[in-house]
């Protein structure tokens, strides 16, 4: 699977090879997100050579490829290790560009040299983090070598799962499914409130919600009930 990893990273061009209007390196070296995720980020988007990790947990995967969709529709490759769950029709419904996503979705014991070569030529990578509750973890050498290769390369780690020492996490904290009634309907759009918290610049928490593939119709969005009338009691007067 490493020697698939090489074979795909030879595809592309190294973000330092990428003219500025394809791979996003301006003066700001970032790649963009979603407007409704700007707001997480310092700069307003993924900052190149950055550890930018997503905890695990409901409404995380909607989390990861809405991060990684902007990014790929203005011409930057994107590839996700680890993670053979991952639905395409899910990830097209959000925005991400396919013709520009890998899938490792097996890296097998090796997957951290995979995750190395990724770096090399894809500008945003994202593994699935081994679970310490099954007896796996990431030493911390290993996380340490893998953000310097990101910072090398100027590619963006996004690691999901646990991840100590990333420059930045993002957590779904609400995830609300909407489009059922009573027994009838079908799942139409999911609301996500979103925390950020990181290091430096990003060290004050910050949130946001909104919904995916879409805000609702205004029609229906919860509609504010007028304020009853104040009663008014009259009181007869006899002469």
């Amino acid at each position: 699977m490493a020697g698939r990893a090489a074979e795909l990273s030879t595809l592309v061009k190294r973000a330092s090879e990428l003219g500025a209007d394809v791979a996003g390196l301006g003066a700001d070296r970032m790649l963009p997100v979603q407007p409704y995720l700007r707001d997480l980020f310092p700069g307003g988007g993924l900052r190149r050579g950055s550890t930018v990790a997503i905890t695990a947990g409901r409404g995380a995967t909607t989390l990861l490829l809405a991060t990684l969709a902007a990014a790929s529709q203005a011409g930057s490759w994107c590839a996700v290790v680890g993670m053979p769950q991952l639905g395409l029709v899910a990830a097209d419904e959000i925005g991400v560009s396919l013709e520009r996503l890998a899938l490792v979705p097996h890296p097998g014991p090796q997957w951290t040299n995979v995750v190395s070569v990724l770096l090399d030529g894809f500008d945003a990578v994202a593994v699935a983090v081994p679970d310490a509750a099954a007896g796996q973890w990431v030493a911390a050498s290993v996380r340490a070598q893998l953000a310097a290769r990101a910072r090398q390369r100027g590619s963006v780690l996004v690691p999901f799962g646990s991840w100590d020492g990333a420059d930045m996490t993002l957590s779904a904290e609400r995830s609300l499914w909407h489009g059922l009634g009573k027994g009838l309907g079908r799942l139409r759009r999911r609301e996500l409130t979103v925390c950020a918290r990181g290091r430096g610049a990003a060290v004050r928490p910050r949130r946001t919600t909104f919904w995916l593939p879409g805000p609702p119709p205004a029609e229906a969005m919860p509609q504010p009930q007028p304020k009853p009338a104040p009663k008014r009691h009259l009181s007869l007067v006899q002469s």
